[in-house]
């Protein structure tokens, strides 16, 4: 096999090594169901607990308030659905932004078919949600706040923290989908002021399948899987135990490498930036110039279908997205790209690319080597282009 560089992290991220192997144990010979109370059982439920320490640990919160699901979309899900339904005597009324993932977008668009108001508030140019938006979009019908901390397409990252200190005043539950940001920069519960944050371990180099859902202590929310009595009753079924023992593992890892990693990146991201805007004309940046994700790459090419290039890459070893991996396969422009105010035939020109901690130099220059080739046969070869060149 050839070269290949992988630049979607994004989307998920190869396990490490030390994660796999805390979680072998629990896969073979620590198999017990810790629900059972012999030696097999108490095992495994001491690793779970272990586990809920880390990951509390990592974003400042008590361990009794984290819940393990088993993906970030279902805990967004638990927190949306399990908010509304606990909270309707109270209100109908949701706001979210029109950036959200899916996760968060779907489950509002299902909660408006069983008769609740959802709000979505529309970004700036550079996929930020604004502060006197969200306040003129409160009304007393108001029972939840779903915004996510950074943006899985674009890497904006939203003003949280301006958002949770305004709602702290307010009588509604504060939710952040923090799936992209734990691990990549701090992230604490108490300093964002949310009452609920989202998390998965597939985004840093841990298992997929596992997530967890902080609620505060407090929070009035219904369960989201019914059945046993896991989780303190609030979300049923057999743990997923050596999926959270590596999740704890996982975003131990992430948070001791986190500074280190993030400056790594952002000089990565930076000269990635520098180099495509150098190199290669009719190219736009997309997201925020400073308040970005350290390993978000997100642009736009004129004249030419991110599809094609993504093709392109692959060809040359190159493995990146256009988007939301969830909605890969989607020939409809991003949501995200339309949203901050791009025409389609812009926002089809997509191409995402995401840093990881095993990328180099080496990988930046490969990409700014190859990628205004691959560029520049695509363009050659578009009719739209040719008609501006004869301009």
């Amino acid at each position: 096999m050839g070269k290949r560089i992988y630049v979607d992290h994004a989307a998920t991220t190869p396990i490490r090594s030390e994660v796999l192997e805390e979680m072998m144990p629990y896969l073979t010979e620590r198999f017990g169901n810790p629900s059972s109370i012999y030696s097999y059982g108490r095992e495994a439920k001491k690793a779970i607990e272990e586990a809920r320490e880390k990951v509390a640990k990592a974003i400042g919160a008590d361990p009794l308030e984290i819940y393990f699901t088993g993906s970030g979309t279902e805990a967004d899900n638990w927190a949306i659905i399990g908010t509304a339904f606990a909270n309707r005597n109270k209100g109908n009324h949701i706001i979210t932004s029109s950036i959200e993932h899916h996760a968060v977008l779907h489950t509002c668009e299902y909660l408006e078919k069983q008769g609740f108001s959802v709000t979505y508030l529309p970004v700036d140019e550079f996929g930020m949600v604004k502060l006197e938006t969200l306040k003129k979009s409160i009304n007393d019908r108001t029972i939840l706040v779903t915004i996510m901390h950074a943006n899985n397409e674009i890497g904006t990252i939203q003003p949280i923290k301006e958002i949770g200190e305004f709602l702290k005043e307010k009588d509604i539950t504060f939710h952040t989908d923090a799936v992209q940001t734990v691990g990549k920069i701090p992230v604490n519960v108490k300093g964002l002021k949310v009452d609920m944050l989202s998390l998965s371990a597939h985004k840093i180099y841990g298992p997929k399948g596992i997530g967890a859902l902080y609620i505060r202590k407090g929070i009035k929310i219904h369960p989201y899987i019914h059945g046993g009595a896991q989780e303190r009753k609030r979300r049923a079924g057999t743990e997923n135990v050596a999926g959270i023992v590596g999740l704890g593992k996982a975003i131990e890892l992430a948070i001791s490498n986190m500074e280190g990693q993030r400056e790594y990146l952002t000089s990565l991201r930076d000269k990635l930036i520098k180099g495509i805007q150098e190199k290669i004309p009719y190219v736009r940046i997309n997201g925020h110039p400073t308040q970005r994700l350290p390993h978000n790459v997100n642009m736009c090419f004129e004249f030419i279908e991110g599809e094609s290039l993504l093709l392109n890459l692959d060809m040359k070893g190159i493995c990146a997205s256009s988007g939301s991996a969830c909605t890969s396969g989607s020939l409809e422009p991003s949501h995200v790209l339309l949203a901050i105010g791009l025409p389609h035939e812009i926002a089809h020109g997509s191409l995402r690319l995401t840093l990881g901690k095993d990328n180099t130099q080496e990988d930046i220059d490969y990409i700014l080597e190859v990628l205004p080739q691959i560029v520049n046969k695509l363009r050659d070869m578009s009719p739209l282009f040719n008609q501006r060149k004869e301009k």
